[in-house]
This record gives structure tokens, sequence and C-alpha cells, in this order.
């Protein structure tokens, strides 16, 4: 069975030490998942370009707003208070990691759809490029972006993050995941009020178990 941790508000680096303390130990550990929120964050993966950072160090510094460098992949994104963030420890199988990985990012993307859609919102997936999507004022913007390392064995960290009433304001200090002609929202845009938060994560919760845990073929 699937092991779910709610933290609360961690910082990231913390986050990220725990992740990979629980990827080493995961031969001692079920399949596990971590739910927090961040304080304010930007991260850079491993296709990160310093450029996509608009904002200065020092107005960073001003507004409280971490810098860092992380083993993800994907370009920068943000983290911050009212955003549901995903931390997947699972073991993926060893035989095709190439092909396990393309699924797991789908199937991130099925958790993500299947938790919108039991809010009465549709998700969409965007060709070439990762992440959930929703359609706002007749044009896609991203609701869920997605990032993950896979460790040589075949272990999941890093993974996704869903904006629910998140503070739009900070992406103005980045190109979100380096795309330029494409907009980010959250549900509180989407829905034009604050959305209950423990709510969402439960749905989102609900929703990963359905995607993620195998079924039992027990008689």
């Amino acid at each position: 069975m699937l092991e779910i941790h709610q933290l609360g508000i961690i910082p990231y680096e913390e986050a990220w030490a725990l992740q990979k303390e629980l990827a080493r130990r995961k031969n001692e550990i079920p399949d596990t998942l971590l739910l927090m929120q961040h304080p304010h964050t930007y991260t850079l993966g491993s296709s990160g370009k310093r450029e996509h950072l608009v904002w200065s160090e020092e107005e960073c510094l001003a507004k409280n707003i971490t810098v860092l460098k992380v083993d993800r992949g994907g370009d920068i994104t943000y983290h911050g208070p009212g955003q549901l963030v995903g931390y997947p420890i699972l073991q993926l199988a060893r035989d095709s990691i190439r092909a396990d990985v393309v699924k797991y990012v789908r199937d991130l993307e099925e958790a993500l759809m299947v938790a919108l859609a039991s809010l009465g919102i549709r998700g969409e997936r965007m060709p070439g490029l990762t992440g959930v999507w929703v359609n706002r004022g007749g044009q896609l913007a991203k609701i869920a972006a997605i990032g993950v390392k896979i460790t040589a064995r075949a272990i999941t960290q890093h993974g996704f993050a869903l904006n629910i009433n998140t503070d739009m304001d900070y992406f103005k200090g980045i190109i979100p995941c380096g795309i330029r002609d494409r907009s980010v929202t959250s549900l509180q845009e989407i829905c034009g009020t604050p959305q209950d938060f423990d709510e969402v994560t439960e749905q989102v919760i609900d929703a990963f178990r359905q995607v993620f845990e195998p079924v039992s073929t027990d008689c």
C-alpha cells in the first residue's frame, strides 16, 4: 500500500534531503508520497537556464525567495505557499528505464487530471510538454508542473507542483519552465475564489491512489 505523509510547510532543502534519505532506504519502506508546501523558492533543474530567472539576486533576497540549483529534470519553476507539492518515492521496474520514466510522467499527469476532474475542472496535456494544463480564456495555461529524477536503482524523486491558492505574482520573477509563450494559472484564478486546500489535497491523494496503487487480484 502507498504511504501518504502530509508535512505542512517546510523548507525546500529540508524536503530535498528527506527525499534522498527515503530513496536510499527504499528497500526498507513502502512506496511513499510526500505532500507539502514550501516557502518562496525558485528551483532550476538540470536544463535550467539562469537567464530564465528574471528578478535579480537582490530582488529575490528582498522578497525572501530562495534560489536553488537542483537535480530534477526541467528548467526553472516556483514553489510557495498555497501550492501543493508532491514528491513520490516509488520503485519503478528496472527492465526498461526509459520507457518506464515516460510512463511514470504520464501517470503523474493522469493522477492530477483525475483530481481536477473530481473538482469539475478539465485538465489537459500539451503535446511535447510535461505538466497539466487548463483552458483559461480560450488558451491553455499550466496549472501543474512536473519535474522528476530517477535514481540508478529506478527510484523516483521530486515530482509535481499544483497551483491551488498560489500567489501568481511570484511567477513574474521567472520564465516558468523556460516557456515564453504560455501562461501559468491556479485553481483560485480558474474558480474565481480561494479554494479549500485540504479538500483539494484529499482529491489528489484519492486520484494518486487510483493511478499508482496496484489492484489486488486475490479472490
